[in-house]
């Protein structure tokens, strides 16, 4: 007669590593002035990367995230450091360690995630972990027709203080323009903006994500396809746009 084994019940390590993460995330607090630290920030930082990398694995997002924290590199999330938060009105120490909590958030809610998904293996792909991109996103739609010169695109990012524009073609959005791909193509090889469309140069096709998707997938999207710049879709709409600098001010605190 056959035995049958019992398997293991993966929910009480999940419950076990939430708790330990949420711990650490405690203990983070005297760091930001919520108390008195019972040890260095640097013991606090190794404990935490040893921690992160059981609980989430070597080879995380959230581990990375969390180094660059420490270095106070925030732009580094996605390896474009020309884009920064503007106006924050902190000090980088300041930033640094806010960025560290928020990450610490973030693996807590990942985590949680894992541990709510076991029952539905089918609906993994569903599965909300952390704050959401549409939470953090902007809003406001820029656009401008794909047959506009580099000058227009230019003046209109002046105007608006944005980082890219969406293109159309009368009907929908084919592309991205940014002030990267302006500086590239206007500065480095010399075209004339006034005569120049912006369809020659833009990005196509639009890179999108869903509004219900978690920051840090975002974070990796942007990693992955080289862009600052990602459309935030809803039921196949654009809804807004979510960029580099929109991710920064959330791991720094400022939203």
């Amino acid at each position: 007669m056959a035995v049958r084994t019992t398997p293991p019940k993966p929910r009480v390590s999940l419950d076990r590593s939430i708790d330990r993460m949420r711990k650490q995330l405690a203990e983070f607090a005297p760091f930001l002035g919520k108390g008195k630290p019972t040890r260095s920030l640097e013991e606090f930082d190794l404990e935490t990367e040893r921690l992160i990398g059981d609980l989430l694995g070597q080879t995380s997002d959230l581990l990375h995230a969390y180094e660059y924290a420490e270095l106070g590199e925030a732009a580094g999330l996605v390896n474009m450091t020309d884009e920064a938060p503007e106006g924050t009105g902190m000090d980088s120490q300041r930033q640094s360690l806010l960025q560290r909590s928020r990450v610490l958030e973030s693996c807590v809610a990942e985590l949680e995630a894992r541990r709510s998904a076991e029952p539905k293996k089918t609906k993994v792909g569903q599965t909300l972990i952390g704050p959401q991109v549409a939470e953090h996103m902007a809003p406001e739609i820029r656009s401008l027709s794909q047959e506009s010169s580099l000058r227009e695109a230019g003046q209109l990012m002046q105007k608006w203080k944005l980082g890219s524009l969406l293109l159309t073609d009368n009907q929908s959005y084919v592309g991205f323009i940014t002030d990267s791909i302006l500086a590239r193509e206007v500065v480095a090889n010399g075209v004339n903006p006034a005569t120049t469309a912006v369809k020659t140069c833009m990005r196509a096709p639009v890179i999108a994500i869903e509004g219900n998707r978690p920051i840090i997938e975002a974070v990796r999207m942007m990693k992955e396809q080289a862009t600052r710049h990602l459309a935030v879709t809803q039921d196949g709409q654009i809804i807004g746009v979510i960029s580099v600098s929109n991710i920064l001010r959330y791991y720094s605190g400022v939203v």
